[in-house]
Formats: C-alpha cells, sequence, structure tokens
C-alpha cells in the first residue's frame, strides 16, 4: 500500500506566525468576512463560540453556522462556519479558510488532526494558517512556496519573580494542571481574598464562560486555570503565575517545555497593555535563560509533526490497523501515538462478535466511525469500547442507535443535585450523548435529542457553575469589593489605607476592627451618615473576620507594645497572668464585630499567640513540660522556668553541688548549661527569644512603661558582647536581655563563661612560685589579655571595671615590679594556658567547654540581669589599693595592675568565690566558679564539695578575707601539679604527696611582646 502522504503545494497559503497578543485571530476574522465564504478551525469548543459571537456581530446570525463535535449551528445558507479543528470537512469549495494554533501539529495527542487540516485543506482564494513562530521552518519545509508573515507582540511581557499565592496582584490568573489542585488553590483564594473563578478544560463550554465572565466582570479578581487558558482565550489578565510546572500529557508527568509555558504566560497582557508573568507555591523560580526566552519569545523551532494516513483501508479490520500503522515517508513527519478511537478498535477488533460482524468495507467504515466517539468521561480503554460496541451493534443491525436505551442513558444524568465532582461526571456523560445526537445517520429524530441533551446539558452547566460560585466565591466580599471598585449607588467607601469615606466625605479610620470617626462633623445629616458608615463596616468586619481566621502566621505578629497585630493593624492585646508564658488575649474591637465572627478573631489570635511563644520560647517550654525531670533537677529546672532560662550560680549554689551526674545530664538534654557564673539557657540569648521574654515579664511585672523596656533588644541584636549601662534602665530588663550588669557595662551571660575559660589558666599555680607575706601565691595573678579584650569588645579601663564587678582584687604595682613578675611567667604563660585548659578537659571540668558551648549558639544575646547594688564597686580592698595610684598618676607613669582573686563582690558573696575564695590553699587551683564548681561532674565532685564543706567553717571564723592562709590550708598543700590525685578509702581523704616538675627552660624574649616594652619601661625609669 502506497503510505506516500499527498501534500498540497503552498503556494496561495500565508502563514501568519507570532507570539500571544500578535491579533492573528483577529487578522483571521477580518479576512474571513472579507470574503464571500470561509470556514476557521479553533483548537477549542470554548474558543470557538468566543469567534463564532464575533463573527455574529459582523455578519449576523443567519450567515454564520458553528459546528463542534457537541454542537451545531447550521442556517440555511450560512456563508461562514466556525469550527473546532476536529469538525472540519476534509474537502471543502469555501472561498477562505483558516487554521489557528496550528503549533498543536506536534501535539502527541491531537498533532495528527491539525497535521491532516494545514497538509490537505485548502480555501479557493485564500488559506491562512496562524500559529506559533517555531512554526516557521517544518512549514518551509513541507509547503514550498509558502509565504511567512511574522508579527510581533503588540505588548511586552515581563518576568516577575516568585510570590505566595495570597500575596499575588489582582486580575492574576494562577495556573495548575489538576482538578484537584485547581480547587485547592480557589479555595486558599476565596479564604484569602474573597474569591476566584476556575477554567478547566473538563468543564463544559457553558460553565467555563460561566466562569470567564464571572472574573471578566470583576465579581473576583482572580482566575485558577489549567492550561486552557493558553489557546486564545482573551482574558483580561494582567498577571499569569505558575503554581505548577509539570502535567500529564496523556502518557506521562513532564515538565513544560518553554514553548508551552511561553504559550500560557502570553495570556497576560492584551493589546498593548504589558503584563508580567512568575511562578508561586510550590515551584522553583525560573532561571535567567528561561525568563529571557519567555520575554523575547525566542522558543525551540517544531522539527516534526505528528501524522497519520489519511487514507484508510477499508477491506477488513485487519486492513484499517495496518493503514493506521503506516509510517509517513516524508521528512518533519512522524507516526503519531494510538489516539483514543485507534485504542478503542484494537480493543473491539479482539471481539469474536465483532470480528463476525464486520464482514464488509461499509461495516468497517461505520466501525471507524463509531470509534470517533470521544472519551468525555475519561472511563478505562475497556469499558469506552464496551460503549462503543453498543452503539456499533445498533448502528448495523438496527441502522439507528436504539433510542430506548439512549432515553435511559440521558434520564440518569437529567440530575442537578449533588457536589461538583458529581455534576462534572453527568455533564461529561451528557456531553457523550450530545455528540451521538450530532452525527448524521445516527439517531431517527436527531432533532429532538439534540434539542434534549443541549437543554440538560446547559442545566448541568449552570449548577456546576453555581456549585463552583458557591464554593469559590464569598459573594457578599466579592460584591462589597466590586460596588467600592465601581462606586455605584454607593453609601460608605473604604479606601486601601483604611479610610473611610460616606458619599464623598470623610468619616474617619478604620484600623483593624475599630473605626475612629473623625471629630468635628455637624449638621443633621450626620448621624444618618454615621450610621451608613457602620452599617458598611458590619460588613467589612464580617468579611475582615473571614480573612484573619483564614490567615496565616506570617499575617500576624507580635510587637514590643504588647499588642497583637494583623496585616500591621492591631486587633488584640496581652495582659499579664499569673503563668508568665501564657498572657490573656484582649481583642481590640468595635461592637459591629460579634457572634461566630468575633469567636473566630479571637480564637485565631489566641492560637497565634500560644503558638508564637511555644515557638520562639521553645526550649524553655520543653523544659516546663519536662517529665523525666526527677528531684533536684526537676526543681532546678522549675527555677530555671521561673527565671525566663537564666539563674545566677550562687543563688543555686547547694542545688547545683547536690545535683548528681544523672540529674545534670537530664538537663543539658534540654538545652541546659552550667557555667561558672550561671545555670542558662543558649537558645534564649538569641534576639527573638530575649525580646518575647523581656515583653512576657513587662507585662506581667506592668514593666512596659519601665525606662530602659524596648531600648535594648536593638543593642543586642547589633551583636554586641558588652555594652555601656544606662543608670536610669530597670536592671531586670539587661538580665531578661541577656546581659550581667557589672556596674558601669553589662557583658552577655555566654561572653562572660568565656571570660571564666581564658582566666582559669591564668590562676592556676607554677612549680617554684613564691609564697606572698599574705599566705597567698605570686602564681594566683594575671593581667588582662588581648584575647580578653577582645572577646569583651572592651577597652582596658572598661576591663577593670568588669573584673572589679566579678569580684577580683587589682594589685597596682609598679613597671619594675611587673615586669619582674611578668619576666618570671613569659617563660610558661602560653604553656600553662594550653596545659590548664587540656588538664581541665582530663579531670573532667567540661563547664569551661559547655560556655564556649553557648557562645557559639547565642548569636546574639538579650540584654539584662538586675544585679546587687554591691555589683558595680569594687571591694573595698582594691578601692583602697588604688587611691595612692591615683594621686601619683600625674607625676609617675600609670602603674600596672595584677589581678587576683579578691574581696566577694556581691557577684560572689555567699560562695567563697572567686572573690574571697575561702577554699585551702591546695584546691585554689581551679578558675573561679560560682556557686562552688570547680570540675565537671563525674569525676569525685561529690566527695570535693564536702571536703571543702568540712573545712569552710573554721576558715570563715580565722581566716576571713585572706588567700592562702596557714595551718591546717598550707599542709593541704597545691592541688596543681602535684601528680595523682589523692587515694580515696571510703570517701576519707587521704594525705597528699607533691612531685616538684623540672624548671622550665628560659625562652628568648620577642622583643615586640608586652613583656619586652614594660623591661623596657623598667630600664628607662632605671636611667
Amino acid at each position: 500500500m502506497n503510505t506516500q502522504p499527498m501534500i498540497l503545494s503552498g503556494r496561495g497559503v500565508s502563514a501568519v506566525l507570532g507570539p500571544t497578543n500578535t491579533g492573528k485571530t483577529h487578522f483571521a476574522i477580518e479576512r474571513m468576512v472579507a470574503h464571500g465564504s470561509g470556514i476557521i478551525g479553533l483548537p477549542l469548543r470554548l474558543l470557538a463560540r468566543e469567534v463564532y459571537t464575533r463573527v455574529v456581530e459582523r455578519v449576523g446570525v443567519q450567515n454564520v453556522a458553528l459546528v463542534t463535535g457537541e454542537e451545531k449551528i447550521s442556517p440555511p445558507n450560512a456563508r461562514f462556519s466556525v469550527c473546532t479543528v476536529e469538525a472540519m470537512p476534509r474537502e471543502t469549495k469555501v472561498a477562505f479558510v483558516a487554521i489557528d494554533e496550528i503549533q498543536l501539529a506536534g501535539d502527541l495527542e491531537r498533532g495528527h488532526i491539525f497535521t491532516d487540516r494545514l497538509l490537505h485543506l485548502r480555501g479557493r482564494e485564500e488559506t491562512l494558517l496562524l500559529g506559533s513562530a517555531t512554526m516557521k521552518s517544518i512549514l518551509i519545509q513541507l509547503l514550498p512556496g509558502i509565504t511567512i508573515v511574522e508579527r510581533p507582540r503588540l505588548s511586552q511581557l515581563f518576568y516577575a519573580g516568585q510570590k505566595k499565592i495570597t500575596r499575588l496582584p489582582q486580575r492574576t490568573a494562577i495556573v495548575a494542571f489538576s482538578a484537584d489542585e485547581v480547587y485547592a488553590i480557589a479555595e486558599l483564594i476565596r479564604r484569602q481574598r474573597g474569591g476566584a473563578a476556575v477554567v478547566l478544560g473538563a468543564l463544559s463550554p457553558r460553565t467555563r464562560n460561566a466562569q470567564v465572565g464571572l472574573y471578566q466582570e470583576g465579581d473576583v479578581e482572580y482566575l485558577v486555570a489549567t492550561d486552557a487558558i493558553g489557546m486564545g482565550l482573551n482574558l483580561d489578565v494582567d498577571h499569569v503565575a505558575f503554581a505548577q510546572d509539570r502535567k500529564f500529557d496523556g502518557y506521562q508527568f513532564r515538565n513544560l517545555n518553554p514553548g508551552e509555558l511561553g504559550q500560557i504566560a502570553g495570556r497576560a497582557g492584551r493589546h498593548v497593555k504589558d503584563g508580567t508573568f512568575g511562578v508561586t507555591g510550590r515551584v522553583d523560580p525560573f532561571d535567567d535563560e528561561l525568563v529571557e526566552r519567555l520575554e523575547t519569545h525566542q522558543f525551540d523551532p517544531v522539527k516534526v509533526l505528528q501524522w497519520r494516513t489519511e487514507k484508510f483501508d477499508f477491506s477488513s479490520i485487519a486492513g484499517l490497523q495496518r493503514s493506521l500503522d503506516a509510517a509517513p515517508r516524508v521528512e518533519g513527519l512522524t507516526r503519531a501515538l494510538p489516539a483514543t478511537d485507534q485504542q478503542a478498535l484494537e480493543y473491539l477488533s479482539r471481539y469474536p462478535e465483532i470480528s463476525d460482524i464486520t464482514d464488509r468495507p461499509e461495516r468497517v467504515e461505520k466501525l471507524w466511525e463509531a470509534c470517533a466517539l470521544p472519551d468525555y468521561r475519561r472511563i478505562t480503554p475497556a469499558q469506552h469500547a464496551d460503549l462503543i460496541q453498543s452503539l456499533y451493534f445498533d448502528l448495523v443491525r438496527r441502522g439507528t442507535v436504539n433510542e430506548d436505551f439512549l432515553a435511559e442513558q440521558v434520564r440518569r444524568a437529567d440530575r442537578t443535585d449533588g457536589e461538583i465532582d458529581t455534576l462534572s461526571a453527568r455533564i461529561a456523560q451528557i456531553r457523550t450523548w450530545t455528540y451521538v445526537s450530532n452525527r448524521p445517520g445516527w439517531l431517527a429524530d436527531p432533532t429532538h435529542w439534540q434539542e434534549k441533551t443541549r437543554e440538560i446539558e446547559d442545566r448541568l452547566s449552570d449548577a456546576l457553575h453555581e456549585r463552583l460560585t458557591k464554593r469559590f466565591v464569598d459573594r457578599r466580599t466579592s460584591v462589597l469589593m466590586k460596588r467600592l471598585r465601581e462606586n455605584a449607588m454607593l453609601e460608605a467607601e473604604i479606601s486601601v489605607n483604611g479610610d473611610v469615606f460616606v458619599e464623598g466625605h470623610a468619616m474617619g479610620q478604620l484600623s483593624g476592627f475599630r473605626f475612629t470617626p473623625i471629630s468635628g462633623m455637624e449638621g443633621p445629616d450626620a448621624k444618618a451618615v454615621q450610621a451608613a458608615a457602620y452599617k458598611a463596616l458590619a460588613l467589612e468586619f464580617e468579611a475582615r473576620a473571614a480573612r484573619l481566621h483564614a490567615s496565616g502566621n506570617n499575617d500576624l505578629a507580635i510587637g514590643s507594645d504588647g499588642l497583637v497585630r494583623w496585616l500591621g493593624d492591631p486587633v488584640a492585646r496581652l495582659v499579664g497572668t499569673d503563668h508568665i508564658l501564657h498572657p490573656r488575649v484582649i481583642l481590640l474591637a468595635d461592637e459591629q464585630l460579634t457572634g461566630i465572627a468575633r469567636d473566630h478573631v479571637a480564637a485565631r489570635v489566641e492560637r497565634f499567640v500560644n503558638h508564637h511563644i511555644s515557638t520562639v520560647l521553645k526550649p524553655l517550654d520543653d523544659l516546663s513540660r519536662a517529665e523525666d525531670l526527677q528531684g533536684l533537677a526537676k526543681g532546678l529546672a522549675f527555677q530555671l522556668v521561673e527565671n525566663l532560662g537564666v539563674l545566677f550560680r550562687r543563688d543555686v549554689a547547694d542545688d547545683v553541688k547536690s545535683l548528681d551526674q544523672d540529674g545534670r545530664a537530664s538537663m543539658r538534654r534540654y538545652g541546659v548549661r552550667f557555667g561558672a557564673y550561671h545555670i542558662f539557657m543558649p537558645a534564649l540569648l538569641k534576639p527573638a527569644p530575649a525580646e518575647l521574654i523581656t515583653l512576657l515579664w513587662a507585662l506581667k511585672h506592668d514593666g512596659l512603661d519601665k525606662p530602659g523596656y524596648g531600648d535594648l533588644i536593638p543593642v543586642l541584636a547589633a551583636g554586641r558582647t558588652s555594652v555601656v549601662t544606662e543608670p536610669s534602665f530597670e536592671r531586670m530588663f539587661y538580665k531578661l536581655a541577656g546581659f550581667r550588669f557589672l556596674g558601669k557595662r553589662a557583658v552577655r551571660i555566654d561572653i562572660l563563661e568565656r571570660l571564666a575559660d581564658l582566666i582559669r589558666p591564668l590562676l592556676q599555680w607554677k612549680p617554684g612560685t613564691p609564697a606572698r607575706p599574705d599566705g597567698a601565691y605570686d602564681g594566683r595573678r594575671f593581667t588582662t589579655t588581648t584575647a580578653m579584650l577582645s572577646i569583651l569588645g572592651a577597652t582596658p579601663d572598661d576591663m577593670e571595671e568588669i573584673l572589679k564587678g566579678l569580684g577580683y582584687r587589682a594589685d597596682s604595682v609598679s613597671a619594675e615590679e611587673a615586669a619582674a613578675f611578668l619576666a618570671a611567667q613569659t617563660g610558661s604563660t602560653a604553656t600553662d594556658a594550653t596545659a590548664g585548659a587540656e588538664k581541665s578537659d582530663e579531670d573532667g571540668v567540661e563547664e569551661a567547654d559547655q560556655a564556649s558551648e553557648a557562645t557559639g549558639e547565642a548569636e546574639a544575646a538579650p540584654v539584662s540581669a538586675k544585679e546587687a547594688p554591691a555589683s558595680d564597686a569594687a571591694p573595698a580592698e582594691a578601692t583602697a589599693s588604688e587611691q595612692p595610684a591615683e594621686a601619683a598618676e600625674a607625676a609617675e607613669p600609670k602603674p600596672v595592675l595584677l589581678w587576683r582573686p579578691g574581696g566577694r563582690s556581691d557577684n560572689q558573696r555567699g560562695t567563697g568565690r572567686p572573690g574571697g575564695d575561702r577554699r585551702p590553699q591546695g584546691q585554689r587551683n581551679q578558675a573561679p566558679r560560682e556557686g562552688g564548681e570547680g570540675r565537671a561532674e563525674g569525676r569525685g565532685e561529690g566527695r570535693r564539695d564536702d571536703r571543702r564543706s568540712d573545712n569552710r567553717g573554721d576558715r570563715r571564723d580565722d581566716n576571713r578575707g585572706k588567700f592562702g592562709g596557714k595551718g591546717d590550708r598550707q599542709d593541704r598543700g597545691d592541688r596543681k601539679d602535684r601528680g595523682p590525685r589523692p587515694e580515696r578509702d571510703n570517701n576519707k581523704l587521704q594525705p597528699a604527696r607533691f612531685e616538684a616538675k623540672p624548671p622550665r627552660k628560659e625562652k628568648p624574649v620577642d622583643p615586640d611582646s608586652p613583656f619586652a616594652k614594660l623591661a623596657a619601661l623598667k630600664e628607662q625609669l632605671k636611667k
């Protein structure tokens, strides 16, 4: 059999190509009505209906026919026909022929039909092909002599990026590719923006027209649709947003190609009005290359067209199947995949009764005609084939379809009850019988059934439109918005920013749910105007309540003033209760917000407040709900929650000392850190938790108006590690914000723990260090280092203030004494610091590591902590020691300060450390630690604590304010570097044995080091 396609010449054929919005369809209509007769083929029944209406307006209804698979309007002597491409005749004698959207010739499902028409259908005088510029090369290849006319887009198209669905501008079409997704988006738009129209390919043309009209007339501002809107529908769309970029093409799920995206995006902007496109939902933003192609309409050319033979062999079913399987021999054409009709033929050919009855060419042709029945119901191929079999048997045996069978099927579909899916299924069923009634020769009384099925389909379509509108459009909100836009018969008007106008007069301001009338209104009509305003506001209040109830958490916020704001407007305020983490919510609304609407607003705001607190303060919330904490751990956790995540270690020293390792580990699992000065939760030191904690405390203690509230959080957010304190501020706010108040400066809590880590190795005993006259040894002194200044962001003067606040004593010495002391330490300082840190780790002192972790976790801690009054005062001894130095400052160089643990400040009062350290000399080898914890838990800590308790009473009476001491404390010796730990038997301390380390070798001093500079200063003073 010859499968060479017969292709007519391209001479006399014109192709008008270009992107969307180039006026191609309008041009074709103008050309058709300029001829005496014509026919135009369109890709969709909906579009055919639109073009039919436009042609009727030009030449009159008696001169235009509408022919689709399901509808036929044929006035006698009609000169023009508007058809779907499938309904176009294979041959015609009209003067003009036009085929729209010819790029669909490459479509896998319908492409072969478009290919057949553009290759074989011609007008006597003019043939016009309309489509994308991607068809240019293939048309030139297949139709030699064709005239190509390229038209530019009338407006520009721009990429607008990614936006949330609820943030899309008005007059937006949102595109998805499944009914479920379309309905879900439309439901969201209804809750957030008042309503949306929906357009799906599965809807009947009447329903789609009604939904499009709902959008075009301005009843709704959003259209949610499938790619059906990409096929020439003229819509007033400003923006197209892709909520999906994958679709099922009948065979597989795949990403849309740039040409398909461009066809849909091109619906934005009509005539000379520019449009935009973008993505929304879960679709990733388009890459730059794709955006450029869509904006400039540069797409890959169509290289092959789908083709199926136009010469069918009706000699037998097998012969028909062979002809359908024939491949083209012309380059640029490819055999189409089996369509619905061919799939039905494959099924029916396997039925013996079909093979037996189809014994002549006429019946083979009739079988092929029956197989063309569209599968509107989207059922399985086998079920669809069974329906075709029933119709075919009737046509062969009776000559027409059994009308009793048809009547029963129509009767089942003639019901308007049910929801959207039920009505859609009935419409699909009635469309099948509408198609049957329009097939020539299939029914004895086709006119009756055409009218009957059309009536039922219209009734079902109207019911479906009603259900869609009821579900996806808030009529009250949409009508109000429409009237405000049109300003027709309006009694009241509300502007975007909340200004309320009645009959053109300003009435006041609407903020949230509170209306504030303007003052000074007079006259007899004032009350009536105000009543009209409140009447209009009642509708607005209900609409706002519905939107607030459906709003997301991103639309709500809690301010530092305790107000809950929705889209920037205050709708509620928080009031403190006995439980600091559960404030009470009081609505800020007028009396016009009543009933269910008010309950919905209150419930939504309360739900947001509880969610916000439990989310931002999740570590604290989890700790308050912890059920696995027992005994002291549970009590300590309760105190930590009551104090909003920060405890001074001195306040719970006994509890911490008594807490066993399991208890500490269980608390650490909830993010609790045991530092040298504080028990705290690093996660709560960040700006957001700190701001919320400060607000909750202020709500409970009437602190919103206290000085300092709201001023410290911005400092914290800037990442400051220490700040200059303001005496007028409430000190408690420093603690709540995560800062330790230390006189003239406040330091972040986690930074203080890092400072303790730096000081600890500098205070450890070194072999050969001489003892001081007061019993202390000189090894327990240090100078401030660059690292200390760096982490604190402080100057040396600031550092002096901070160390005094922590209870350290400054020894003011001359430059010679400082140089001698530091020179003795030069060879070992760095090594000892490293060794001390390693030793701490080896001995199980995990608290230093915990403090470092806290610093890393709290990137920008809050600012607060109300300290006792004595915290900003240096110890008396330190003050006295500095007075001579200050008196001689003008005459002598500034003395050097050597720091050592001194008299107890308020920070250490009652703890014995690190200020007035009351431990035996042998136990003071650790860094100053509040609460009496010198080592990490787990390595005999309980026994060390007991040992300290046994000796503390005697030392307090005889040696208060001294370091080192004599007698019992000297006998115990220093624990640093003395070899193995004392052996314990039955929890009794055994005598310690000491081993001295060999002396360190002197190392050369770096001339650029501070020690070398001190030495040089000493030499200058001698001279």
